[in-house]
């Protein structure tokens, strides 16, 4: 599934309990079953996988030589503290308190949704690293985007 789209801004309550939003339920595939895989993401956030996308990643993971040594370490640390979540009955999910510290998530969060994916980011964490001014994002998206073919 690649249609995921959205910023949100959740709370977690201090049990750990995430409220995910209904417009981002409403996008998923009825074969994800209200399951996601949580792991680690880079820059310090968290990667909520729909279960459909994780089988994906998984089997990539799974296609790796495992005799090559930066091989291994990538599955290791990516796969540190991956855990399978199911949305209960108030459409929330419980983010483990290990992956919590990692992205220091604290009271206040936001789900961005993107490629298939959410990233689960804690907000002044998340600002910070998306803060950059219109020069430097033109910048950046020429350098990203400015040779690619047309499609």
């Amino acid at each position: 599934m690649s249609g995921l789209l959205g910023e949100f801004e959740v709370s977690m309550d201090p049990k750990g309990r995430v409220k995910v939003p209904s417009a981002l339920i409403k996008q998923l595939s009825a074969d994800d079953n209200a399951r996601f895989v949580i792991t680690r993401g880079f820059e310090k956030c968290l990667v909520l996988y729909p279960y459909s996308e994780w089988q994906k990643v998984s089997a990539r993971l799974n296609s790796l030589n495992m005799f090559v040594k930066k091989n291994r370490d990538f599955v290791r640390y990516f796969m540190s503290g991956a855990t399978e979540l199911t949305l209960d009955a108030s459409e929330r999910v419980l983010l483990p308190k290990p992956l919590q510290d990692y992205a220091n998530i604290t009271k206040e969060l936001v789900l961005s949704a993107f490629q298939g994916k959410v990233e689960v980011w804690d907000k002044k964490q998340y600002h910070s690293t998306i803060d950059m001014n219109s020069d430097d994002f033109a910048g950046l998206a020429e350098e990203v985007m400015g040779n690619t073919p047309d499609e």
